[in-house]
């Protein structure tokens, strides 16, 4: 079994990307290991304010920081054709070895839809991703050997081409996994499985799913990395922390699908439904370091190797500066 390490998820929905490095770098002194953040085109409400383009932001943090970056996650589906998130994504690995992974999902509407085309059903969107995990592998394995490739498919083209750029080894493809069938098929062509935060049943069973799918293609599930995205808010104050979730974080209590929904303006009014009782089983607003500790050990001891943590509110250095003083040495493999 890998080693644990617990990184920090950069969140540029609510940080200008100026401070969401600055905040990055601070994790690392406060002893986070690596730095995830989504690939957003808006926030989720307005009241999170931001939403700065990852690949810029990723570079920056592989300059400020030593750990391990990734955008997780990003769709190669409809608002990039996946040839420019191989070409991206190999660029930044070949500019920080070994550092870079993949993350990999089948886009939500908020962000996709910018482009005006047409939004399909998830089981479309899934399929695309698939096939995009296709030709981005297939990318990364005939330009490491110096030839080209092309590419015709259910949704994409791609004329014969190579990346002219690419690092000594390829990233890791990580895969979104929410469902069982998307953990299995994950399971068969990804490196590792990526998923947020759920009830222990639910990640367990996507879990077996991602297992069964790769012993199915002859890999060993054991090897490969299972990465978690954890919200929580915690503040000085119960009181702070449950304000924090309400306005900053309020789509962490929406108990619905959110793939839909196109406009951070809809979401808003959503919000007003929004209940304290609505973020059980999904995000821990908790005032107690502890508490947050022992549910984040609840994961380590299912078998993440990796996890990133993000707190909802903006009161992002005191939280660093304390999970790193009292919650980060106390957990255990």
């Amino acid at each position: 079994m890998a080693s644990l390490t617990v990184g920090y998820a950069a969140a540029l929905e609510q940080f200008h990307p100026t401070e969401a490095v600055e905040l990055s770098a601070l994790a690392e002194q406060h002893g986070f290991s690596g730095t995830m953040a989504a690939d957003h085109f808006q926030p989720w409400v307005p009241a999170q304010g931001e939403a700065s383009f990852v690949w810029n932001v990723l570079t920056a943090l592989g300059e400020r920081t030593t750990g391990d970056i990734g955008p997780g996650v990003t769709a190669p589906t409809f608002r990039w054709h996946p040839a420019m998130v191989a070409q991206a994504s190999a660029t930044l690995a070949a500019m920080y070895p070994g550092r870079h992974w993949l993350g990999l999902g089948s886009g939500e509407a908020l962000n996709e839809r910018v482009v005006a085309g047409y939004w399909p059903e998830a089981p479309e969107r899934i399929n695309r991703m698939f096939e995009a995990i296709d030709i981005i592998k297939k990318l990364f394995n005939a330009s490491l050997q110096g030839r080209d490739v092309k590419h015709a498919g259910e949704f994409y083209k791609m004329e014969s081409s190579r990346l002219w750029t690419m690092p000594e080894v390829p990233p890791e493809i990580l895969v979104a996994t929410a469902g069982p069938v998307t953990a299995k098929r994950a399971g068969k062509v990804a490196d590792g499985l990526i998923t947020v935060g759920a009830p222990l049943e639910k990640i367990s069973m996507l879990f077996d799913r991602f297992d069964t799918g790769a012993r199915d293609a002859g890999r060993d599930p054991e090897t490969m990395p299972k990465v978690l995205q954890l919200h929580m808010s915690w503040a000085s104050t119960y009181e702070e922390a449950l304000e924090n979730a309400l306005v900053q974080w309020p789509n962490g209590g929406m108990k619905f699908p959110k793939g839909d929904i196109r406009s951070p303006h809809d979401l808003e009014q959503m919000a007003k439904l929004v209940r304290a009782e609505d973020f059980e089983d999904r995000l821990v607003i908790s005032e107690d370091p502890d508490v947050h500790r022992a549910y984040i050990q609840q994961f380590v001891d299912l078998g993440f190797d990796r996890i990133y943590l993000h707190n909802v509110g903006r009161n992002q250095r005191e939280w660093i500066e304390t999970f790193g003083r009292q919650v980060l040495p106390a957990l255990s493999r």
